[in-house]
């Protein structure tokens, strides 16, 4: 039991450090490891499966909705990435230059990829002829570097997985809707497999993507009350293919520029799930992106009978969840507290007494609750747990996010309640960049995005005075 208490003892309460709460649940839980380059990590596999179910899922509805997979090479010509000058400006403090090729200084820098726009747009320049060439519905998953300054698993690295769609059209409406379905693509998927409530809105101009028309935005609440930009999506209008010159012929044989879309997420989704779920014991894994979500612990294992009938329930069991049978001989205390730290959503336990009653104990991750189960019902009754697992995560984080969403009138309760307890501020602007400047300076706060669905709140800019064109969703963020 003395393993079992410093297992526990090595989370670092949230409410006292939550930094140092989640850089515990991440190494304690088997997410992620430090590399020997500063900003990159090492995804150990229980992390890599959660990013595999994700990606799994989040692939499917792609295509579902008419996108292929594509892969571009992971370096970029600095010429190729100067045709576009506003996205060049917008990252070149985070590109990463090779400049020898071996021993041999190159001619030309080439970049590792901070993103993949230029070669798309080079390659669809070539591709792109005519009307009959539209739409191309492309997405890639792949890895990009951004020199980080500050670096934290999964939330922010050197180098990160992610997915990136790309997207010309022949029409500017057809972007436009482009842009804003796979928005809404985003919100589901985070909304029904994350358990994770969104808002969606516009950026600020300020706030835009380097070279975009529009930015669109997924914003989620972490536990400690800062903002998490959880993915975006980008209409380009006309601007990339005008400097990539990608024109089509119309079906009135007249040449057009295409228009252009770009949308993307990231393994930062799994630095949301953990902030979003996870309590003082651990990773709390929404059962639909969980890579076990029932765990069997045989109890007095050693007794004739009891490893059979774990076994023989795990492959009953596989039918209906993702299931793991510990049979090591670590103590029983000790895999509980294990699958606790690693957030499996369902904890079955099945000893001799059990046996004898043809029952099993579910004890359930979320609430930690205990139910005693027939074994006659038990592959509907974990179907039908899973399910309230899922919506009880969904419910909790949105019950959270409400309790801290608060509303300011005036800069001085913008700022009073920001410094009495972080969350989402609700508050009229003004629309100029000054006065989002201005907030920024006095409490670190950004503008995270103005929601579709807009409230009057009153009629002043909430720091200049002016009259307001928006509300806009305020907090600080990571």
């Amino acid at each position: 039991m003395e393993k079992q208490k410093k297992l526990v003892e090595a989370i670092t309460d949230m409410e006292k450090d939550f930094p140092q709460w989640y850089t515990d649940v991440v190494k304690k839980a088997d997410l992620a490891g430090y590399s020997q380059l500063k900003g990159c990590m090492i995804i150990r596999p229980y992390g890599y499966a959660i990013w595999e179910l994700l990606q799994k899922q989040m692939d499917a509805r792609f295509k579902e909705t008419g996108h292929e997979n594509v892969y571009m090479p992971m370096f970029i010509p600095e010429s190729l990435l100067q045709k576009e000058k506003d996205h060049v400006e917008g990252f070149a403090p985070e590109v990463a230059w090779v400049t020898h090729g071996g021993e041999t200084p190159l001619q030309e820098r080439i970049c590792v990829r901070p993103t993949s726009e230029t070669l798309f747009c080079e390659h669809y320049s070539n591709i792109i002829q005519s009307y009959r060439d539209l739409p191309k519905l492309y997405n890639q998953w792949c890895s990009v570097v951004r020199w980080e300054k500050t670096t934290r698993p999964f939330l922010r690295t050197t180098e990160f997985l992610w997915q990136e769609g790309h997207t010309a059209h022949a029409t500017a409406e057809e972007a436009q809707q482009e842009t804003i379905k796979m928005l809404h693509v985003y919100a589901d998927f985070c909304r029904d497999v994350l358990a994770i409530p969104v808002i969606t809105g516009e950026k600020t101009a300020k706030e835009r993507f380097a070279g975009a028309k529009a930015t669109y935005t997924i914003e989620s609440l972490m536990h400690d009350g800062k903002a998490l930009q959880s993915g975006t999506s980008h209409n380009f209008g006309d601007g990339f293919a005008k400097a990539f010159d990608i024109q089509y012929t119309d079906k009135d044989n007249q040449l057009q520029y295409v228009h252009q879309t770009s949308w993307g997420t990231s393994t930062r989704l799994i630095g949301a799930i953990i902030m979003v779920h996870g309590d003082n014991s651990g990773l709390v894994l929404p059962p639909k992106i969980a890579p076990i979500q029932v765990v069997v612990i045989p109890i007095a294992q050693h007794k004739q009978g009891v490893l059979e009938k774990a076994e023989q329930l795990k492959t009953n069991l596989e039918a209906v969840a993702r299931v793991k049978l510990d049979d090591t001989d670590k103590s029983a205390g000790w895999k509980f507290s294990e699958y606790e730290m690693k957030g499996v959503p369902i904890r079955l336990e099945i000893g001799p007494k059990d046996i004898e009653k043809n029952q099993v104990v579910l004890v359930r991750r979320d609430t930690s609750e205990k139910e005693v189960v027939s074994m006659d019902i038990l592959e509907t009754r974990i179907e039908q747990l899973l399910e309230e697992i899922q919506q009880n995560l969904l419910q909790r984080a949105a019950k959270r996010r409400d309790c801290k969403t608060y509303v300011a009138k005036t800069m001085e309760e913008f700022e009073k309640q920001l410094n009495t307890s972080q969350g989402f501020i609700k508050a009229m602007w003004c629309g100029e960049q000054s006065c989002e400047d201005a907030i920024k300076e006095k409490t670190a706060a950004t503008s995270r995005c103005i929601p579709f669905e807009q409230e009057h709140i009153s009629d002043s800019c909430v720091c200049c005075g002016k009259p307001a064109k928006h509300m806009v969703y305020w907090g600080r963020a990571y």
